[in-house]
């Protein structure tokens, strides 16, 4: 069962694993990256988990974060989700969980990362502005 939690107070296990979803996650679905870009965007993970106003994650069995979402007013800002733990409706869930109780209704994703641009248009978001910046 997936079980979604509210992390208010981010400790550096659970930053040190936050880390490592966006980057397993980057690695699957944002190819365009080149390895310097993934390394030098690294850092800016944490300014943007600062950021939201709810922070959400999913975590596996042993407690170990499996995936995030950041969600701010109403704009999904960052979802993520480790390449182990795709497949598994956990995306979806969250998404569900954003727009049923956080009452979200935009998301930003780079038109490059095809997957994302695909997953987003099934769960029922459309394309209302471009923007040559992300």
């Amino acid at each position: 069962m997936i079980k979604i939690e509210n992390l208010n107070n981010i400790n550096k296990d659970d930053m040190d694993n936050i880390l490592n979803v966006w980057e397993s996650s980057v690695r699957a679905t944002h190819t365009f990256l080149k390895e310097e870009d993934i390394i030098s965007i690294k850092p800016q993970v944490k300014e943007g988990v600062d950021y939201v106003s709810k922070f959400l994650c999913v975590r596996d069995e042993k407690g170990i974060i499996q995936a995030f979402m950041g969600v701010h007013n109403s704009k999904i800002e960052m979802l993520f989700v480790d390449l182990n733990s795709r497949g598994n409706g956990i995306s979806k869930k969250l998404i569900n969980y954003a727009i049923n109780v956080l009452n979200a209704k935009f998301v930003d994703v780079n038109e490059q990362n095809t997957q994302g641009v695909g997953f987003y248009k099934h769960m029922g978001f459309d394309t209302f502005k471009r923007s040559e910046f992300e």
